[in-house]
């Protein structure tokens, strides 16, 4: 059987705020045009602007390729990724 080799550094490469490249991807948590979220191996990185979208990905490298105009780039703590789970789920833990 063979291993999947999982790119477990991540790395972050934004050209012109239009164009991203991000490594260590573990998976999209979430994406639409203006917020693209995803589980990288730091964290949950949350990707904020406009016309966004997710231009390829290969989860078995742990790769992302990103396109739009990006606003804001911001890695989430452990509370803030609570914060964003259903009160229902957070309740019944």
């Amino acid at each position: 059987m063979e291993e999947k080799s999982v790119n477990t550094s991540h790395r972050l490469t934004l050209d012109n705020r239009k164009e991203a490249f991000v490594t260590g991807v573990k998976d999209v948590v979430s994406f639409d045009e203006k917020e693209i979220l995803l589980q990288t191996a730091d964290g949950r990185l949350q990707i904020r602007g406009s016309q966004l979208h997710v231009k390829g990905l290969n989860l078995e490298k742990g790769e992302a390729a990103l396109a739009g105009h990006v606003d804001s780039l911001v890695y989430l703590s452990k509370d803030s990724v609570r914060k964003e789970e259903p009160l229902l789920k957070r309740m019944f833990r």
